[in-house]
């Protein structure tokens, strides 16, 4: 005689399974930051090297404001 399951039952293995698929995703994203991270870190920066320009020509103020 087979005995059937409750209903609990299965809805704690569902949660459980929830879980465990959540707990994975996460692990997978941290992994993927991680690994981003390192590749960010190993590019050098480059620097600035056009015209320093002067914000004022750049964004000239009107009479109107101020």
């Amino acid at each position: 005689m087979i005995v059937p399951t409750s209903k609990s039952t299965f809805q704690k293995r569902q949660k459980e399974m929830k879980r465990q698929e959540k707990q994975r995703m996460k692990s997978e994203r941290r992994a993927q930051k991680k690994l981003v991270g390192r590749q960010d870190a190993e590019l050098p920066m480059e620097p600035l090297t056009g015209p320093i320009l002067d914000p004022d020509l750049v964004f000239p103020e009107s009479e109107d404001e101020g």
